[in-house]
């Protein structure tokens, strides 16, 4: 491409000296390459195999597979895993981190960042306190979506579907393996409701912690953990022009066959 097609196409507005430049990502090769951003100024033309890189951990054994959107597998299941590991791989503060959202008791959407604890055939489980504005929107209506936004690979994976509670077992395993303070802060904070100030909070802290002394702390008996059956997983690679790879499998329920649907970006 000549290097003014490109630069006319990666002229993205000066970023934050404290975060990368945003690349563009060409998954039309047998390795990943990022034609790098140069700023304000738009790209110097500079490309980089991102899998091959002295500065990243992935050696080219463990390279992942180039993903064809125009001949997508049966199942989306590997491409899923295969991507989260791409995230996990790259140096990012928070590659589990996603954005969920659900529908409020009164029908009003809302949104906020919480980590992926583990995705498999049987769905994706996050943990949370179930008193939340989340999990009241969850009890009142049970489906979330969960988006992954990983800037520097520039792309995005989400996932729709009806939620079920995860049981008191897997949550009570998962409660176990936390910091004792975060189990403590568990039991200390009645999360979206009120708080006069941070006094408050501190106080709320000190008091749990005084009750629990040097014993056990339990998983108090609201929060736990939650899964979103895997019903709608949709597939966002970003290119230049903005003409970007976009596709969504689907299913009815878990015994069903998954229908891939290629979609303009």
């Amino acid at each position: 491409m000549p290097r003014d097609a490109l630069t006319a196409a990666t002229a993205w507005p000066q970023r934050s000296a404290l975060r990368p430049p945003l690349p563009t990502l060409r998954p039309d090769t047998a390795r990943t390459i990022f034609y790098h951003d140069a700023g304000s100024a738009g790209c110097n033309g500079n490309v980089t195999d991102l899998w091959n890189s002295a500065s990243m951990s992935t050696s080219a054994a463990s390279a992942p597979p180039t993903f064809d959107f125009d001949d997508p597998p049966e199942d989306p299941m590997a491409w899923c895993a295969a991507w989260f590991t791409a995230a996990d791989g790259i140096g990012m503060p928070n590659p589990n981190a996603m954005c969920l959202s659900t529908v409020d008791p009164d029908g009003r959407p809302s949104a906020r960042i919480v980590l992926r604890k583990s995705f498999g055939p049987e769905g994706l489980v996050f943990f949370t306190n179930r008193e939340s504005r989340k999990g009241r929107a969850l009890a009142a209506h049970p489906f979330a979506v969960a988006s992954f936004h990983w800037d520097v690979l520039d792309r995005q994976l989400i996932i729709e579907g009806p939620v079920d509670l995860v049981d008191d077992a897997a949550s009570d395993t998962y409660f176990a393996s936390r910091p004792r303070a975060s189990q403590i802060g568990a039991w200390a904070s009645r999360q979206s409701e009120p708080c006069s100030n941070r006094a408050e909070l501190d106080g709320a802290f000190r008091a749990a912690e005084t009750r629990f002394g040097d014993g056990p702390v339990p998983r108090p008996p609201h929060w736990g953990g939650y899964r979103i059956l895997l019903r709608s997983i949709t597939f966002w690679q970003g290119h230049i022009f903005r003409l970007h790879d976009r596709i969504r499998y689907e299913r009815a329920d878990d015994a069903a066959p998954w229908r891939a649907t290629r979609l303009f970006p």
